[in-house]
């Protein structure tokens, strides 16, 4: 349930995958700038959001951001010879989110992290990508449940 103004998780990870897909093509090189990224984001400013960074969404934007060599580290380990620099930036982005919200998050499940990231190509990505997102998401969460690969809280 969401009070009025605050967007549902599902929402904030929508706002946070674009946000950060955009940081792809115009990297932010200081959180000053990331804010910016965030403030002048048409999907904060056209739908009447506050452009302070705040919730859920900023958290993922923040924690990703803060995080990305390490949530690259673990997608290269999973992602079976493709290079983090050959995967496409959609799939990159929403994988760079699920693994965030596995490592980082302990109130979101794998599974739940998994689900959303597969919920979110469907409205970002390729079909044809979502074996390949789910095979290394599905990956990722094995060595976390296996204790191959440790969370980060």
């Amino acid at each position: 349930m969401t009070t009025k103004g605050t967007p549902s998780r599902r929402a904030a990870r929508a706002l946070a995958f674009q946000i950060l897909y955009g940081l792809g093509f115009s990297p932010a090189a200081s959180v000053k700038q990331l804010r910016e990224a965030y403030a002048s984001s048409p999907d904060v400013a056209d739908k009447g959001r506050s452009p302070q960074p705040e919730g859920f969404a900023w958290e993922l934007i923040e924690g990703i951001w803060t995080e990305q060599a390490n949530i690259d580290e673990v997608i290269g380990l999973f992602s079976q010879n493709w290079r983090i620099d050959r995967i496409g930036r959609v799939e990159l982005t929403l994988l760079r989110i699920a693994v965030y919200e596995m490592l980082y998050r302990i109130d979101v499940p794998p599974k739940v992290a998994i689900n959303e990231a597969l919920e979110l190509s469907k409205q970002f990505g390729d079909a044809n990508a979502r074996g390949f997102i789910n095979g290394i998401l599905d990956a990722a969460a094995k060595a976390l449940e296996g204790g191959q690969l440790k969370p980060r809280v």
